[in-house]
């Protein structure tokens, strides 16, 4: 979800093999460089073995280039990447959001072989993604202030993982402004 030259991504934490839950503290966002964030929603393996991969490229470019990705740059390296898997794809739906140039947000999210999402506002993923929908188009306010961002994004996703049986106990979320980046974890019903 993007907010005044800001944005949040955020996840559950249940990590399980349908109803069983394994885990409930399962990292699902990770870290490229301190303005470009990628969720990965899906298959947990996978997500661990696309998120390896993203990470060699992105040194490669910065060995190359001298600089970090620029968001936009990132999200057609993750299509790419989705789409040479096409016939025994990653089951994963990245998220990615980033602050580009001049600080403006960017976030998009694509399907398990590439194929982008580009919004302005929020975008989603996962097994909760229809009631994440609804919580979020009913909360988002444009130009949103961090703080209020924080709020907002962490309200939709704690009511929208409460109606699904297949994701939950809690949330993570990550808060970027130009200037820091703001980690917090949340505590769900079940907690």
């Amino acid at each position: 979800m993007v907010g005044k030259n800001c944005f949040a991504i955020a996840s559950d934490r249940r990590l399980g093999v349908q109803l069983q839950t394994i885990a409930t503290d399962f990292q699902k966002i990770y870290k490229i460089h301190d303005k470009l964030f990628i969720g990965l929603a899906g298959l947990a393996t996978d997500a661990q073995t696309l998120h390896q991969k993203l990470v060699f490229r992105h040194k490669l470019y910065q060995l190359r280039e001298e600089r970090d990705m620029k968001p936009e740059t990132f999200a057609s390296l993750v299509s790419a990447l989705l789409y040479e898997k096409r016939f025994g794809p990653y089951f994963c739906q990245p998220v990615i959001a980033g602050l580009g140039d001049e600080d403006k947000p960017f976030i998009c999210t694509m399907d398990s072989i590439g194929a982008k999402e580009l919004a302005k506002d929020f975008v989603v993923a996962g097994t909760a993604s229809e009631s994440l929908y609804g919580a979020c188009e009913s909360m988002f306010k444009p130009d949103m202030e961090a703080e209020e961002l924080f709020e907002t994004i962490s309200q939709a996703l704690l009511s929208s993982v409460d109606r699904d049986c297949l994701s939950g106990w809690g949330g993570h979320v990550y808060l970027v402004t130009p200037t820091e980046v703001t980690e917090r974890i949340l505590k769900g019903r079940m907690d």
